[in-house]
């Protein structure tokens, strides 16, 4: 068992090249938490510890219950952390694999768009959305975490140095090229395309695929495997566009064309059901109306 201050650390929750996450225990407030400590190996680079307390001061400041909140900052051994709240239901990731129903990975998918929206109009791009990024919270709802990597919408405009995760990102993003918003709508894009195929949309094994991809590039549709509509299809292929002008211009448009989806698929599924069961009905109307002609001409030879 390691402390720090008053927080005991448990267990390593999760780790990066830069930071370990760590489930904890508030020792005072007798609460779990999560305590994000900067790597030994990064403690004495004055830019990345900047930005290392950069990304706590921004997740305090956006104070929404879609987003993960830190409660303290400090220092111990000469290496800064930070404390959060503990998000006990893990992280997308851990719903990928073994898949959840299609239902729920349409909720789950829609839920992170609007947490990241929540990013977006406070003007901050995330940069690297996948599903070990997205918390699990209460009653289910996605929260946003790791801003490490997170960048000021107004500051992104121009070249911008790579970063990100090569499954999720968009091309503009892998080539240093200007982002914006878009470029989050495509992670979001590959994230819920995850949560429905159980593996990511491209076979990104070798990073320069990104880079030669063609503007009619198209992931593989799931729409029929999963019992949807078509419309489920040409959604992620939007989302999932070589060029950002041809994405939803916002998290939230994104977030709104799933929700489309899953009312056009209880229509899909109403429709289904009724041509399946119809011939039924009439099979057995008909039998019924068979059975009761012949009782009654029985009756009346008698």
């Amino acid at each position: 068992m390691r402390q720090i201050g008053r927080y005991r650390l448990d267990e390593v929750e999760g780790f990066g090249a830069f930071a370990t996450v760590w489930r904890g225990f508030d020792l005072e407030l007798e609460i779990p938490v999560a305590v994000k400590v900067l790597a030994e190996n990064w403690a004495h680079h004055a830019d990345v510890r900047e930005r290392f307390l950069a990304e706590a001061r921004l997740l305090r400041r956006l104070h929404d219950p879609r987003v993960v909140r830190v409660h303290d900052v400090g220092t111990h051994d000469d290496r800064p952390f930070f404390v959060m709240d503990f998000v006990p239901g893990g992280t997308l990731a851990g719903r990928v694999k073994p898949p959840v129903s299609t239902e729920r990975a349409l909720q789950l998918a829609i839920d992170s768009a609007r947490a990241v929206q929540v990013l977006h109009e406070a003007g901050v791009l995330h940069r690297d959305i996948k599903p070990s990024n997205l918390l699990v919270g209460d009653a289910e709802q996605v929260l946003v975490a790791d801003l490490g990597s997170a960048k000021r919408l107004a500051e992104a405009s121009g070249v911008t140095v790579t970063t990100g995760t090569p499954a999720y990102m968009a091309p503009e993003q892998a080539r240093g090229n200007p982002i914006d918003a878009r470029s989050d709508v495509y992670s979001l894009g590959a994230v819920a395309y995850e949560l429905l195929a159980g593996h990511p949309p491209y076979d990104v094994g070798d990073p320069g695929s990104l880079l030669s991809r063609t503007v009619d590039s198209r992931p593989a549709p799931l729409a029929v495997s999963r019992g949807l509509p078509r419309t489920l299809d040409h959604v992620l292929a939007s989302a999932l566009a070589t060029r950002p002008q041809d994405r939803p211009a916002s998290a939230e448009a994104f977030a709104d064309a799933l929700e489309h989806v899953v009312a056009g698929s209880r229509v899909h599924n109403l429709t289904r059901v009724r041509r399946e069961v119809a011939p039924a009905l009439a099979i057995t109307l008909a039998l019924l109306v068979f059975g009761l002609s012949a009782a009654l001409t029985w009756w009346a030879l008698r």
